[in-house]
């Protein structure tokens, strides 16, 4: 049992949830409330971020889960690492040895549609980035009328002396606003005027994303070195993830596609015969012959059907329909006529009554006077969705 669940409603996951559905909800919450695109939302990134360091590891996610957070603390194992080093990570940009060397990555999220990633597609992304600046080469002014920042003399921060209490005093160390931390700047007569002394220009880059055949919901293309340029600084890589939205028709399972097709009773008992359009536009017909019984709820499937492997296009998954009986409205048949229906169908099952059974009538449920109160058992699992298991048989 859950000691406590605050990690999980953070992550807005379930205690049972797998370790894919973890990334998942840390990969989508971790981008929305990164600090370059919501920088009032700091303190949510960095709960988040220490939320997942706890469930995506085994060990913790288990003491987390039999004593609570204080069992994380009281077992040493309470996270070292910085939220942005959790982030770099988990979208590969390694830890902090990587950023002295390298500048940071950018990472955005791309929407794509289920027909992108079955056929390809090439998309176009327009990006803000920093780049050298062309006039001064990075220097940021005139060269070698750099001088000593009055302000932090040189140290490039700024240290600020805080009682917090009776002989209790507290030390705060931030970047010197004068020189952004550089230590030293120039006067505004020896400053470039194209960068205004920031060695650095915004400029619009497009990138072509070139999404292949198969690929997956949550998967990265990198751009090596289209990061933010710093001078002396080797350009971070810009990050796409894929975000894939929901389709109509087709739900993916892996590399299989999964689809619900209704029939009427008289189609499930008596053959039919239905298209289904595929998501690259042609038309399969499929069929079952008078006698073949679909029951409600039945799987069938079509072999290389599904979705093309990612760098092996010409194989596919496979398409499974699970097939959803429609019965008639009551009274659709005259009651004359019942007893001709009734001979043509298996016999029905006869019942001895007996003098000390009770006859009872049988009602409509009022489905609303009942819905909250089985609305939760009712709808916490999707028993009708088919499961990992289900397998195509060749006939």
């Amino acid at each position: 049992m859950v000691h406590e669940t605050a990690f999980y409603d953070l992550l807005g996951v379930s205690p049972k949830a797998s370790a894919d559905e973890i990334k998942k909800a840390y990969r989508k919450l971790a981008l929305k409330y990164h600090p370059d695109k919501n920088p009032n939302e700091g303190e949510k990134f960095k709960l988040i971020s220490q939320a997942y360091e706890v469930l995506s590891d085994p060990k913790k996610r288990d003491l987390y889960d039999h004593g609570g957070e204080q069992a994380i603390k009281e077992g040493g194992m309470s996270g070292g690492s910085s939220p942005m080093d959790i982030f770099n990570m988990f979208f590969g940009g390694g830890g902090r040895m990587q950023r002295e060397r390298k500048g940071k990555n950018v990472v955005h999220q791309l929407s794509v549609s289920l027909e992108e990633m079955y056929n390809g597609s090439t998309r176009k992304l327009g990006l803000q980035k920093n780049v050298i600046c062309e006039k001064c080469d990075g220097y940021g002014g005139k060269k070698g009328a750099l001088e000593k920042c009055a302000n932090c003399k040189g140290r490039g921060v700024q240290v600020k002396v805080q009682q917090i209490g009776p002989g209790m005093i507290q030390q705060i160390q931030s970047m010197c606003p004068d020189c952004q931390g550089q230590g030293e700047k120039f006067n505004s007569k020896d400053r470039c005027k194209n960068c205004n002394g920031h060695k650095v220009e915004r400029q619009k880059k497009i990138l072509e994303v070139h999404i292949d055949k198969g690929m997956k919901d949550g998967q990265k293309i990198t751009f090596h070195g289209e990061g933010d340029q710093e001078p002396g600084l080797e350009p971070g890589d810009v990050i796409i993830v894929l975000d894939q939205k929901d389709h109509p028709v087709f739900q993916r399972q892996d590399n299989d596609l999964v689809m619900r097709m209704n029939l009427k009773l008289v189609e499930a008992l008596c053959g039919f015969r239905k298209t289904i359009q595929t998501l690259d536009n042609r038309t399969l017909i499929i069929s079952t012959q008078p006698g073949e019984v679909i029951k409600h709820n039945d799987f069938k499937c079509i072999q290389n059907e599904g979705m093309p492997l990612y760098r092996d296009p010409y194989e596919k998954g496979q398409l499974i329909i699970q097939f959803q009986v429609e019965f008639p409205d009551k009274h659709w048949l005259p009651e004359h006529l019942m007893f001709q229906l009734e001979r043509l169908l298996p016999p029905r099952e006869d019942v001895m009554i007996t003098d000390d059974m009770e006859e009872v009538d049988l009602c409509d449920v009022a489905v609303q006077s009942h819905q909250k109160q089985y609305s939760r058992e009712a709808y916490e699992e999707d028993e009708d969705a088919p499961r990992g298991g289900v397998q195509c048989q060749t006939q």
